[in-house]
């Protein structure tokens, strides 16, 4: 096994962490305290490529794969949980559906902008009564002509706000044994009848945009349907399987911060008369720290190498995203407490990543959900 990056994805690891401590660092404490979306940042990832990484340069990408894009996202995370969040949902879950899934046509006048980073999109699947049982979708579409209606709700998208596409999920008919048959389609968001509000209050990752969605009889051409009518179902599965990869980075890169602000200042904070660095207590914490993010990392970076090798990765991203979420919330954890009273205070900004940490347990996917995969996979 080779765990050397290629020289190509060196580079952009190297350029995106330039841009993160430039561009984004400086803006993180303020993005989360107004809850502010980085529109502006946005348009200058794209105009360096970084929405198309994992995408062919035919389709407006820059012609990279998941491991490069995943070093993107944990970067990025790295000083901003929010700003992380909205890239890796923007790639993963804005774009890549369609180009898994979408026709010639469909990526050309859907997935190129969005490549180029002259558009986002925005993956419209969470239900207020349909979360983890996704199958449970309650949204609707009838066939009238050469049209699909669609109505329905939906909640906690991200980035739907400044979304120029959304791929909606919907009931679309039966199938043979009387179960429901869910087709994705795609929706600009200037359609009629669709309302988009972005109003929740949120603990964490308070720069990246949450938007609740509204279908009221919103008219889309059945040429709008994406992929397969009948397997829409297995298509977000296979979509949030790599979504996961790109959430597990993100963890890594919020792991990353938590390990880098509680080693500095033990090195700094002085009780007793020296560094407290000098204390076993506090250097259990950073090695099991350093531990455990070094080995989020590697699964991370399995599960992309599988993905990109087209091999099964089912498992691997599931590991990933459970791993690495759960190892970021403990790194943010055991920081504040290697801050001591100084790490509950917003200044030192590890209760930040505390707060950014906790989504990741819960988003793409939950903790309990990741485990059940898992088990599925082992043949449970």
């Amino acid at each position: 096994m080779n765990f050397e990056l290629s020289k190509e994805q060196e580079m952009t690891q190297k350029m995106v962490r330039d841009f993160a401590q430039e561009v984004i660092a400086p803006r993180a404490v303020e993005l989360d305290k107004t809850s502010t979306f980085p529109k502006d940042i946005f348009d200058q990832m794209g105009e360096l490529g970084l929405l198309g990484i994992p995408f062919p340069e035919q389709y407006g990408g820059s012609g990279g794969d998941t491991i490069t894009y995943a070093l993107a996202v944990e970067e990025i995370g790295r000083v901003c949980g929010g700003t992380g969040l909205s890239y890796a949902a923007a790639v993963s879950l804005g774009s890549s559906p369609i180009y898994y899934f979408g026709t010639e046509k469909q990526k050309e006048e859907f997935l190129v902008p969005l490549a180029k980073g002259e558009a986002l999109a925005s993956f419209g699947l969470t239900e207020p009564n349909a979360g983890s049982d996704a199958g449970g979708t309650q949204t609707r579409a009838i066939r009238d002509g050469d049209e699909f209606v669609i109505n329905g709700e939906k909640s906690w998208i991200t980035n739907a706000g400044y979304a120029k596409t959304l791929t909606v999920t919907a009931v679309s008919g039966k199938d043979d044994k009387g179960k429901n048959i869910i087709s994705a389609f795609l929706v600009p968001t200037d359609t009629p009848g669709l309302k988009i509000s972005s109003n929740y209050d949120k603990m964490g990752v308070r720069a990246s945009n949450t938007s609740e969605i509204i279908l009221e009889d919103v008219r889309v051409p059945k040429e709008n349907i994406l992929g397969d009518p009948s397997k829409g179902f297995k298509q977000f599965l296979y979509t949030l399987d790599g979504g996961r990869i790109s959430i597990a980075a993100l963890a890594v890169g919020i792991a990353q911060a938590s390990l880098d602000k509680a080693l500095a200042y033990a090195k700094e904070r002085k009780q007793f008369g020296q560094p407290i660095s000098n204390f076993q207590a506090i250097q259990f914490k950073l090695a099991d720290m350093a531990m455990e993010v070094e080995l989020a990392r590697n699964i991370v970076l399995k599960a992309a190498w599988l993905k990109d090798q087209k091999k099964p990765f089912t498992k691997e991203s599931a590991y990933a995203k459970l791993f690495a979420s759960e190892t970021a919330f403990r790194s943010a954890n055991q920081a504040i407490q290697i801050h001591g009273g100084y790490g509950y205070m917003r200044e030192y900004e590890v209760e930040r990543f505390l707060r950014d940490a906790k989504l990741l347990e819960i988003g793409e996917g939950t903790s309990e959900i990741q485990r059940l995969v898992i088990s599925r996979q082992l043949g449970c």
